[in-house]
């Protein structure tokens, strides 16, 4: 109990008045199996009396749990680092130096591994220790290339951890400003326990560590990079396929029965699911810098390919990582042969636009209409920079890359047909209640009309054609998006219209409807201060802050909408961009050749003209 509550002192003074009849009771076991020092090596306050534990019982170091842990094994699994080094010392210190490791590596195994072949390094990385898992690499370097149970090496288990790597696109901008901020300071102790203060800023201290944790797993992926070759193991994408535009097979048939059955082929296997090469499952994953690492120390291995006879592209493409497919596009050389390699289901880079993978969740889930839209605009994107005869390219079960898309993505386009419809039908009822009340609205002008001229009493204020002006705007913006969401709602809901049309069609009406509640309550704030005109200038700021308020609210719950469809205007832009570079190109063209004509005929003129001019100022 004194171990389980860490209070080293009283650990101590227990251990001191310890009999030496009653040592053997130090080895005895709790219901899992651990003992004291099993205990004690998950804290690295009480070093000294887990020192002065063997030095009483030293059988104890050697002792396994139920599990098959030794406590060397725990100090690594909770991330004790000065607790591990103490034990480690131990276990060097019984088996000589290090000279001698290769010769003592099966009798290591007991202390630095598992019974399920979980090492010490597997088990720091898995509880994302990685300076730990650094040391570990560093001291015992035969455990590098050491595989688990499932086949996993600490570089594979590594690159399946997405979340200890930094990825800026997906951090919120503040998150991303602080933490571009963050120092991480060098302490001489870095096991110290951290002293917990009331000035420390808990958002501050949480990004510190993240960053921290960031570093270190950089580090640990480098170090185990330069030591890895397991893309050794798989096969170089050489292009020994080619494109088939049509569905015909040669059928040959076997006369061979006994019995009337068919014999079985003698080359049936068996498929055993084997673990993927780091490089892969980084790139399954999104982890950009094992991908960098990789590339960068191994250039060779981004032609190889997978088990399936996938390559790096269709990995990226199939678990929707862009930003490395983005990076392998970069490398102009060997983009012209990876975009012609198929795998061994007759599927190009184009194919696995339609194929998503079971296991992928996205960490922002988005509306069915844009995630279709995305995945639309991805495959015209993979279309570009694939070769023509690819497009039409046809698969072992006799579909190409569109048939194959569209029959993938039925279910979602039946959901972003539904979702579509439901948003503009709500969008339009408060559009049709604001176009309600601004037409109400110019019938009932603030302070009333003449009773003998029947104008507005107001009519020569200021604010009083601010009032029409907006009432005027809020009806016209109303009107107008709910014409944009009928023609949504009577839309045919084709495939390729969740490209453009119909995200844009959305988009204008909610602008729309978002300017039309904005008219409406400037024409309520320029109608409040009309009644009460003697005011004062604070009043009227602060009725017009409150009016905005729920326009602020309204803006606000429709921003991330808003946001992720910005990315169809994005686009648009970017074709008009690509247009207008080629006109002004254009225009300059006819520019210069029109001026180099004029320069000519100048030229040419002035090779005759001085024998005129000549003639007219010395006349004979």
């Amino acid at each position: 109990m004194a171990i389980y509550s860490k209070q080293k002192q009283l650990v101590r003074d227990l251990l001191e008045e310890l009999h030496n009849r009653d040592i053997q009771n130090m080895t005895l076991q709790n219901d899992i199996g651990n003992t004291v020092l099993h205990e004690a090596a998950t804290s690295n306050r009480i070093v000294l009396a887990a020192k002065e534990m063997l030095q009483k019982a030293p059988e104890l170091l050697s002792m396994h749990n139920r599990r098959g842990e030794t406590a060397l094994f725990r100090a690594a699994r909770y991330g004790k680092l000065e607790m591990f080094k103490f034990l480690d010392g131990e276990v060097k210190r019984i088996f000589g130096s290090e000279g001698e490791e290769e010769v003592e590596e099966e009798g290591r195994k007991v202390f630095y591994e598992r019974d399920d072949k979980t090492t010490i390094l597997h088990i720091s990385i898995l509880t994302e220790h990685f300076d730990l898992a650094l040391l570990i690499a560093i001291e015992h370097g035969y455990l590098v290339g050491v595989k688990d149970g499932d086949g996993m090496t600490a570089l594979q288990l590594l690159a399946c951890n997405p979340s200890a790597f930094e990825d800026g696109s997906k951090q919120r901008c503040l998150k991303r400003l602080i933490r571009s901020c963050v120092s991480i300071e060098t302490e001489d102790n870095p096991a110290r326990e951290e002293v917990e203060s009331c000035c420390k800023v808990p958002l501050w201290e949480a990004i510190k560590r993240e960053k921290t944790q960031y570093e270190s797993a950089l580090k640990l992926a480098k170090f185990l990079i330069a030591r890895d070759t397991s893309w050794e193991a798989t096969e170089s994408a050489i292009d020994q396929s080619k494109p088939k535009t049509h569905k015909y097979v040669r059928i040959t048939r076997d006369t061979s029965w006994e019995g009337g059955r068919q014999k079985a082929h003698a080359g049936q296997t068996r498929t055993i699911e084997t673990a993927e090469t780091p490089l892969f499952l980084a790139a399954k994953y999104g982890i950009i810098e094992i991908v960098k690492e990789i590339l960068d120390t191994y250039p060779q291995a981004i032609e190889h390919i997978d088990d399936h006879g996938r390559n790096i592209l269709h990995v990226a493409i199939k678990y929707r990582q862009i930003h490395v497919f983005d990076y392998v596009v970069k490398m102009e050389i060997p983009m012209t042969r990876l975009i012609r390699k198929i795998d061994n289901n007759g599927n190009s880079i184009l194919h696995m636009v339609g194929i998503k993978a079971d296991d992928f969740i996205r960490d922002d889930m988005p509306s069915p209409a844009l995630q279709l839209q995305e995945d639309l605009l991805l495959f015209e994107r993979i279309e570009k920079i694939s070769m023509a005869h690819f497009t039409k390219h046809f698969n072992n079960k006799g579909q190409t890359a569109e048939t194959l898309f569209a029959a993938n993505n039925a279910p979602l386009q039946t959901d972003a047909k539904e979702w579509l419809k439901r948003t503009s039908e709500n969008c339009s009822i408060v559009a049709v209640l604001i176009a309600t009340v601004a037409f109400a609205a110019a019938y009932t002008v603030p302070g009333g009309p003449n009773q003998t001229t029947g104008y507005p009493l107001l009519l020569s204020h200021p604010f009083f054609v601010i009032f029409t002006l907006t009432d005027v705007l809020s009806l016209t913006f109303a009107l107008t998006s709910v014409i944009t969401f009928l023609s949504i709602l009577t839309s045919s809901f084709r495939l390729k219209d969740f490209k453009h049309s119909l995200p844009q069609r959305l988009m204008i009406g909610v602008t729309l409807l978002i300017f039309s509640v904005s008219m409406m309550m400037f024409a309520f704030a320029a109608t409040v201060i009309l009644m009460i005109s003697n005011k004062q200038q604070w009043e009227r700021i602060a009725l017009y802050s409150v009016a905005f308020f729920p326009v602020t609210i309204f803006a606000i719950s429709y921003l991330p909408l808003y946001l992720s469809l910005m990315k169809t205007f994005e686009y648009t832009l970017k074709k008009i961009m690509d247009i207008f570079p080629r006109f002004q190109i254009c225009k300059s063209q006819t520019k210069i050749a029109s001026s180099h004509s004029q320069y000519q005929a100048t030229s040419s003129a002035s090779s005759t003209r001085p024998h005129a001019i000549q003639t007219t100022r010395y006349p004979v």
